[in-house]
């Protein structure tokens, strides 16, 4: 992979993990004063993990650029999907069916880690 599309995905991964870090502390402290309804806490909560996991998988996978596809389309589809509907979800039931369409992508990424070809440690490959 390019440096340039090795160096986005990078950015993204980080980005992305900055938002998870936000997105969770709003969750945690500005969200229960908004919405009372437990079960739309975990889910934002889950959303939020899930996103911050896979922004650190994306910074892991970024020279394979199909794992860092998946994985940024499965957390934006994922996790933001989470979001719009715990806020709104009579505005966005729409989007009900891309959560599951997003978990798939997810699965995809580390599938894609795990048969695609990998970092080679002994030719110094491997970083971070």
């Amino acid at each position: 992979m390019s440096n340039t599309t090795s160096s986005t995905y990078w950015r993204v991964g980080a980005i992305y993990g900055a938002a998870a870090v936000c997105l969770g502390a709003f969750g945690a402290h500005g969200l229960k004063s908004r919405i009372s309804d437990p079960a739309k806490i975990a889910s934002w909560n889950t959303a939020a993990q899930y996103q911050l996991a896979h922004s650190l998988a994306l910074l892991i996978a970024r020279d394979n650029p199909i794992a860092a596809g998946l994985f940024t389309a499965g957390m934006t589809m994922f996790s933001g999907s989470i979001y719009a509907l715990v806020l709104d979800p009579a505005r966005f039931k729409f989007l009900g069916p891309v959560t599951p369409l997003g978990g798939l992508c997810l699965i995809g990424g580390w599938l894609s880690l795990a048969f695609g070809k990998g970092p080679s440690v002994a030719a110094g490959e491997l970083r971070l």
